[in-house]
C-alpha cells in the first residue's frame, strides 16, 4: 500500500510516564526516517506537540488541522508546514480523515479514543480501507483489546474484526505492518436480519 500521509491520534497532555514522550518523539522521528507526512490535531502542547516538533526537528513535514474553539486551549503549533483552523471536531476529524493514508494511536485521554474508534467505525462501514495502528506503550492499550475481545465474545463484533489495528510497542514494526496494507478485514454482510432484534 502507497503511505504517504499518516493521521496520528494522541493527548494533548504529556501523560503520567516519560516513555509516553519518549514513544511520540521517536514516532515523529521514523515518519521522517521514511518521508512520511504527519497530520495531526495540530496542537503544540502534550504528546500532540512531542510528535509534532520530533518531525519538524528532523527536517519532516507536518500538517495540523485544529479547531478555532481550542486554539487557545491546546494552543496551536506555530511551526507547522500547514495549520488549518476549522469551525468544528467534526470537520478537524473529516479533515485529518481526508489527508491521511494511515491512523496511527498513541496514549491518550477521550479524544483520542473517540478519535480510534470514529475511524475503526469508518472502516467496518467499508467508508475507507486505511490501515490504523496502535502504539502500544508500556501496554496502555492492553485494556482496550480486551474490551474488543469481549464484544467479539458477546457477539457485538464480527469475529473476523476482532483486530482492526495493527499493534506494537515499535514505532518502526508499526509502520511496517502499516505500510502493508489494510488492518480492518470488511465483511460483506456484517448485521443480519435476524440479528437485528
Amino acid at each position: 500500500m502507497d503511505v504517504k500521509t499518516v493521521c496520528v491520534f494522541c493527548g494533548s497532555r504529556p501523560g503520567a510516564r516519560p516513555e509516553f514522550l519518549a514513544a511520540a518523539r521517536e514516532l515523529g522521528e521514523e515518519l521522517v526516517r521514511r518521508n512520511l507526512t504527519l497530520i495531526y490535531g495540530g496542537a503544540s502542547v502534550g504528546l500532540m506537540g512531542a510528535v509534532a516538533d520530533a518531525v519538524l526537528s528532523a527536517g519532516g513535514r507536518a500538517v495540523g488541522v485544529l479547531p478555532f474553539s481550542l486554539q487557545q486551549r491546546e494552543i496551536g503549533h506555530q511551526g507547522l508546514h500547514e495549520l488549518h483552523l476549522v469551525n468544528s471536531m467534526h470537520e478537524r476529524k473529516a479533515l485529518m480523515a481526508k489527508r491521511s493514508d494511515a491512523f496511527v494511536a498513541l496514549p491518550g485521554g477521550f479524544g483520542t479514543f473517540e478519535e480510534l474508534f470514529e475511524i475503526i467505525t469508518w472502516g467496518q462501514l467499508g467508508l475507507h480501507a486505511k490501515p490504523i495502528g496502535l502504539l502500544d506503550v508500556g501496554g496502555y492499550f492492553q485494556p482496550l483489546i480486551t474490551m474488543v475481545r469481549r464484544g467479539v465474545e458477546d457477539g457485538f463484533i464480527p469475529q473476523a474484526q476482532e483486530r482492526p489495528f495493527a499493534v506494537s510497542a515499535s514505532a518502526s514494526e508499526l509502520l511496517d505492518r502499516l505500510q502493508a496494507g489494510p488492518t480492518m478485514q470488511v465483511t460483506e454482510k456484517w448485521l443480519r436480519r435476524t440479528e437485528e432484534t
